[in-house]
């Protein structure tokens, strides 16, 4: 299939005009942009704006995007939907300022013009920043939102050694209470795809209020809980609470990076976030066993308020049909309370009086046709299977453990450490894989195409770069890991030495996380103008099968015995790992198909449109 690039606003007109049979009239207002049409036609050697000048031949220098240069070439006021909309993707660049004035050196000599159609190159005009944020800046908002995501994991694993005192002091049966996990995870499923969409129109930082005020307040019902009916109520608004952080966190890293970057900050999200897979079951025993466990919810009430207090003071609105790229001045509950105390940096433009689109039914069903995306099904699909092996290898250590090695609480809460630390080292390792994959992959693609090192890619524009390729060059040995690791795990209990069922866990957890973590990374480049809710969906379809198998492990252990049931979910796993093979083999062909269908999708509701008009100005 053909590679698609990015074409001129004279040739767009065209195209309308050939669908409306009248022609179009250039607006005579905003400043005018000249586009050559081939690069082989002359272009000027330099362009002046304002004392700003480029080039032609020379690099850019490394204060080049001043707020005036930004101000005249970019417009971020147009934004009809947070949903990928025409000038959603057309402000979305792919490449952040510092790696512009790296990389942008003008068209070497010798680059023929049949390469227009493989990438873009040589601009008339420089492109905006994708974000005007540092990359010191975004790493501390990546900061603030991973331990917003926190949550999540750390709300479920700190439960985990509470288990046995619950079942005491509740007067029913530790099966019963696990039930209280699995009501955790259905809704930990659901509740993002209300939270995502919201996300989405609304914003992130309204989204991430209103899911700590919920959490927040879920957690006072748990301490005063004196029931089992009321700890499965409360533990259920607890997961609508802290599920979502994931996310809009999520989110937030699609609004303000670019691919190149996007990887090691999403191991950053996603390794912060799983220092509640490390700690949170050492904090609960603890609290367990020293003060009880209704202490606990009372902890997660006092760390949430912290969270949201540093949400609210630090945290900017990023939602790009309502921020833009960091340029347009936030006002309102958009606008974080440290701003009130020192001016918004980078703040050009005004905000947009354009009306937000309301989250209604349809938006919240919406995301769900991701599903129907062959590629994304894929994915999702097989990363569900590995998220409920280790769920159901997670929420059975209390009981296994404690029925074998006759641990106490805080026990049970240190043998979580290795799972713990699992998630965290395969999140951050991850990261730097992707990382490291891409730039491989990368070059693998100008080699190809014949591409010099020097020349700027736009992978917004090349629709046939790899990406998939580059998310999944080394997932084949993790899953081999996490399959072997598990197969062997449940016979390890009977060796009757903690340490080698501990171990494992480590390598479960490890392999685990970074499948999750590179599909993660895959959903949000597949959907980088929906991210939210892709991400939702991803924890939709991950905490429904997840929760199957947590209901369903105890009774399945108690059949057929801890090393038959781990091995035979290692054959489901092996048995299903062809589909990554699938992936990477269709997987590119499935989005370019998918580009040009939503593309024409477009085109004729702009040419709708245009009648539309036509219509008016007849009447």
């Amino acid at each position: 299939m053909g590679s698609v690039h990015r074409s001129s606003p004279a040739h767009h007109a065209a195209t309308l005009s050939s669908l409306t049979d009248e022609p179009l009239v250039e607006p005579t207002s905003g400043p005018r942009v000249a586009f050559a049409q081939h690069l082989d036609e002359p272009r000027p050697q330099n362009i002046g704006t304002g004392g700003w000048v480029m080039a032609r031949k020379s690099r850019i220098p490394s204060m080049a995007w001043n707020r005036q240069s930004i101000l005249v070439f970019a417009d971020f006021n147009d934004f009809e939907s947070p949903r990928g909309s025409r000038s959603q993707r057309a402000a979305e660049r792919d490449d952040e300022v510092e790696e512009y004035n790296r990389n942008a050196s003008s068209q070497p000599e010798g680059v023929s013009s049949s390469a227009s159609s493989v990438f873009s190159l040589d601009k008339t005009l420089p492109e905006p920043p994708y974000h005007v944020f540092t990359l010191k800046t975004k790493k501390k908002l990546v900061y603030i939102v991973s331990l917003a995501g926190l949550f999540s994991p750390l709300s479920s694993n700190i439960y985990f050694p509470a288990l046995g005192q619950i079942s005491t002091d509740l007067k029913v049966s530790v099966s019963l209470v696990s039930l209280t996990i699995t009501v955790y995870m259905i809704v930990q499923g659901l509740a993002p795809s209300f939270w995502g969409p919201l996300s989405d129109t609304q914003g992130r930082r309204i989204t991430f209020i209103g899911t700590f005020m919920v959490y927040l307040l879920a957690n006072v019902g748990l301490a005063f809980s004196n029931s089992f009916a009321s700890l499965m109520v409360f533990r259920g608004i607890q997961a609508a609470g802290s599920a979502a952080t994931i996310s809009v966190g999520a989110g937030v890293i699609g609004d303000i990076t670019t691919a190149r970057e996007r990887g090691g900050l999403i191991g950053v999200f996603g390794g912060i976030r799983m220092m509640g897979q490390s700690v949170g079951p050492v904090f609960g025993g603890i609290i367990t066993q020293f003060l009880g466990f209704r202490a606990i919810f009372w902890f997660l009430f006092g760390l949430g308020a912290l969270a949201l207090g540093l949400i609210l003071m630090l945290l900017p609105e990023t939602l790009r049909s309502i921020a833009g790229n960091g340029t347009v001045r936030l006002t309102g509950i958009q606008r974080p309370f440290i701003y009130k105390f020192k001016p918004q940096p980078d703040a050009i433009m005004e905000p947009d009086n354009v009306q937000k689109k309301k989250v209604t039914l349809a938006s919240i069903v919406a995301p769900l046709r991701f599903l129907f995306e062959k590629d994304v099904f894929v994915s999702l699909f097989f990363g569900s299977i590995v998220y409920t092996v280790w769920s159901m290898v997670t929420s059975s250590t209390t009981g296994l453990f404690q029925a074998r090695f006759h641990l106490n609480d805080l026990q049970v809460g240190l043998a979580f450490l290795p799972n713990g630390a699992g998630c965290v080292a395969g999140s951050y390792l991850t990261g730097y894989l992707m990382d490291y994959d891409y730039r491989i992959v990368e070059g693998q693609y100008r080699k190809a195409k014949g591409i010099p090192d020097d020349v700027k890619l736009n992978k917004k524009t090349l629709v046939d770069f790899p990406i998939e390729k580059s998310r999944l060059r080394n997932i084949w040995w993790i899953v081999l890991v996490f399959i072997l690791t598990t197969a062997f795990y449940g016979f390890s209990l009977s060796v009757n030495q903690i340490a080698v069922p501990l171990v494992l866990q480590f390598f479960i957890a490890y392999s685990a996380t970074a499948v999750f973590s590179l599909n993660s990374a895959l959903v949000i480049d597949l959907y980088p103008g929906a991210s939210a809710s892709a991400t939702a969906v991803n924890n939709l379809m991950r905490c429904s099968i997840g929760a199957i198998g947590v209901a369903s492990v105890e009774l399945i252990i108690e059949s057929i015995g801890a090393g038959p049931t781990f091995l035979m979910f290692s054959f489901v796993t092996a048995g299903l790992s062809p589909m990554l093979a699938i992936e990477w083999f269709y997987g590119e062909g499935w989005r370019l198909a998918r580009t040009e269908r939503l593309a024409l999708v477009e085109m004729k509701k702009a040419a709708a449109n245009i009648e539309d008009v036509k219509v008016a100005t007849k009447i």
